[in-house]
Formats: structure tokens, C-alpha cells, sequence
């Protein structure tokens, strides 16, 4: 029998092992929630109970995660399992498990990359831990196979390599990198664009409502809130109307920037803080604009949700979003973002007009889980 192990669901962390088994893939994820839990669950759905184990660990204390998953799963593997292919975000340090287990070195090993730690924006670099970096490129030596979520994420790693081994003191590295590049893919997260909510045909008497701006990130330093703020105190000053909706987790202590917004807006936020699934669902489906302003981003997942809603993209010439949206989504300086928005806000038939031009042209199915999901099945089959 297949012993399906949720860390968070089933107590696993006060079991000592794994079942024996004789499922041929096993799917460890070091950190299960938020986009990691989604992408193990599509996969799931689509492999038949017999083809593999599933052992996870709760997302919460990432830190702890990243540190000390290897060691933690590497008891509660069964010494008598029958193998053949490892599925594993980066969070894990595989090369860790490995040496631990080295029953387990025969598998076709994959990794999959939802980001990567030699980027990852920090406030101060001298408070970058590098172990986390070099748990990566261990594991990358260590994978068979590794697939990251963009294009953007992918090179942006390998551009990053060469330089972080050289801050080592007293020791030097030698091909590295060319050891880790052959092993790499992009495969874009599959995202269930079937289960959003589409945006409707609005009523004749609202067919000039204020435009409605969507923010949907984490409440944090590296979505860069402050220049959403300096944006929307701009357009407002500029004296047109609209709404805003500043979505996506909050946490106990929120950015300062944030602080009396509401009362700076006067009037204009439209939501202030999550939303539980569906009702952020219809939110996106009644937006007209979806803005980002991040200073880390390799994918992007409520982007795509918003846009396919029926959002028009504004985002930064950076990161991932010049590999997913046309030059003319892209800003450069907050003074583009405010003049964009500036005309879109003042003129609605223009905005309406644009938006049915986007959408005319754009196609995300090479982002859907429809497209995405059989490709992941055949890799970890070993079938493409």
C-alpha cells in the first residue's frame, strides 16, 4: 500500500520511518504550502496511488527547512523502498540526503527551482547567509535533472554561480558551473488557470466606473510596497479618480509606507489585506489593472491569475516579466507607472480599448496546468 505522509496532516514528524514500499517515485518537498504544495498537488491528481510516496514537511520556519530537511527525511525513508526517481524543490539540500542515504544515489534525481537563493534580495549583503546559496549549487551537482519555473530564474542561478564561489576564502572551484548547465530546463509552473474567475460584461451604467487597481503580493520589503505607495500618493495628487485593491498576505508587522494609507487615499482603497480564495478570485475578475512593483520575482503566479481574470499587466523591466508580458506592460521609473496610469484614469474608453487589444494578442496556455502537467508526469515517469 502506498503511504501518502503529509507532515502537517498526519503527525509524520513523530513517526520514525517511511513504510516499505515499492512505489516507483518519491516526492519529497521541504516546504509545503503556498506555490510548492500547489505544484505537488496538481502532480498528484495526475499520477495513479501506486506510483509514488509523498513526505512533507510544514511551510512555516523556511530557515529551519532549508537547514535541516535532509536530515529529517533521511529517517523516515524506508531502507527497503524500491526507488527509481527523487522529486524535490530546492528548498532540500539533496546533496545531503544523499550522502546520508546513499541507497538512494541510484534514482534519477530532479530538482525543481521555484527561486534561488544566489538572488534572492536581501536589505544589507553582508546578512545574506550563504549557506543557503551553497546548498543550491551542491544540490544542482548532486540532480540529475534540474527545472526551473523561468527562463529569468534559470540564468539569472548560473549567471550567479561563478561569482558567489569566488567570495569563498583560501579555496578556489573549478567547473562548476559547466558541471551544473547541461543538467537545466525551464518548465513555467503549471497554474489552474480553470478554476479563476473570469472577469464578466459590466452593465451599461457602469461602463465608466473609477479604474480599479489590483496589488496582489506579500506584505514585504522585497515586493517593494513603497513604491506602490509613491505611485498611488501621485496619481492621486494628479487628481483623477480610481480604486486600488492591496491584496496578498499581510503579516504582523506591516510595512511602514502602509501606515494611515487608507486615510491618505482618501477613499480610494477598495481592500486593504488578503482575501479568503474565492472572494479574491471575484476581486481579480473586477479589476482593470495589475500592477507590480517587486524587487524579487522568478515567476510570478498571481500575476498570471490576475491577468488571466482579465487584469492588464503594469510591471518593472526586470526580473521575469520581460519573458512574460510585451514591451509595452513594462515601466522603468515610477514617473512611467504614474503617467500610464495617469491616462488610463482619466480616459476609460482608451483603457477599454487597450485592454481588448492586449487580449486579443496575448495567450497564456503555455502557463496553464493543462499544457504544463502532462510534461511534468512524463519526467517524472521517465516517458518524454
Amino acid at each position: 500500500m502506498t503511504v501518502i505522509c503529509h507532515s502537517m496532516l498526519h503527525g509524520c514528524l513523530g513517526q520514525h520511518i517511511l513504510f516499505a514500499h515499492v512505489a516507483p517515485i518519491l516526492i519529497l518537498e521541504a516546504f509545503y504550502g503556498g506555490s510548492h504544495k500547489q505544484l505537488v498537488d496538481v502532480l498528484l491528481k495526475n499520477l495513479k496511488e501506486e506510483e509514488y510516496d509523498l513526505l512533507t514537511i510544514p511551510a512555516k520556519k523556511w530557515h529551519w527547512c532549508a537547514r535541516m530537511s535532509a536530515l529529517h527525511f533521511a529517517g523516515r525513508i524506508s531502507t527497503a523502498h524500491r526507488y527509481q526517481t527523487i522529486f524535490c524543490s530546492s528548498v532540500l539540500n539533496l546533496a545531503e540526503l544523499i550522502g546520508m542515504r546513499t541507497d538512494l544515489a541510484a534514482c534519477r534525481k530532479i530538482v525543481y527551482f521555484h527561486e534561488n537563493q544566489l538572488c534572492y534580495p536581501v536589505r544589507d549583503a553582508k546578512q545574506r547567509d550563504v549557506q543557503y546559496g551553497i546548498n543550491q549549487i551542491t544540490t544542482c551537482l548532486c540532480a540529475d535533472r534540474i527545472l526551473f519555473n523561468s527562463r529569468y530564474n534559470m540564468n539569472s542561478f548560473l549567471d550567479s554561480i561563478e561569482s558567489f564561489l569566488r567570495k569563498v576564502p583560501n579555496m578556489s572551484f573549478q567547473g562548476v558551473r559547466e558541471k551544473i548547465v547541461p543538467k537545466c530546463d525551464v518548465l513555467h509552473f503549471p497554474v489552474e488557470f480553470r478554476k479563476l474567475t473570469k472577469r464578466g460584461v459590466k452593465a451599461e451604467k457602469e461602463d465608466s466606473p473609477p479604474l480599479h487597481i489590483i496589488w496582489p503580493h506579500r506584505w514585504e520589503h522585497d515586493k517593494n510596497p513603497e513604491q506602490l505607495v509613491d505611485a498611488l500618493l501621485a496619481l492621486q495628487a494628479k487628481g483623477v479618480n480610481f480604486r486600488v485593491s492591496i491584496l496578498g498576505e499581510r503579516f504582523e508587522t506591516i510595512p511602514s509606507c502602509f501606515e494611515q494609507l487608507e486615510e491618505r487615499l482618501q477613499g480610494k482603497v477598495a481592500q486593504f489585506g488578503p482575501l479568503p480564495r474565492e472572494e479574491y478570485l471575484r476581486t481579480l475578475a473586477e479589476g482593470d489593472v495589475v500592477l507590480s512593483t517587486a524587487l524579487h520575482e522568478f515567476y510570478g503566479v498571481a500575476m498570471l491569475e490576475a491577468v488571466y481574470s482579465g487584469c492588464v499587466p503594469l510591471v518593472p523591466n526586470r526580473l521575469v516579466y520581460p519573458e512574460l508580458y510585451p514591451k509595452d506592460k513594462l515601466f522603468n521609473t515610477t514617473a512611467q507607472l504614474v503617467k500610464q496610469l495617469y491616462n488610463w484614469c482619466r480616459n476609460r474608453v482608451l483603457f477599454e480599448k487597450h485592454r481588448e487589444e492586449f487580449f486579443g494578442k496575448i495567450s497564456l496556455g503555455g502557463y496553464s496546468a493543462e499544457q504544463l502537467v502532462p510534461q511534468f508526469i512524463a519526467i517524472l515517469r521517465n516517458t518524454e
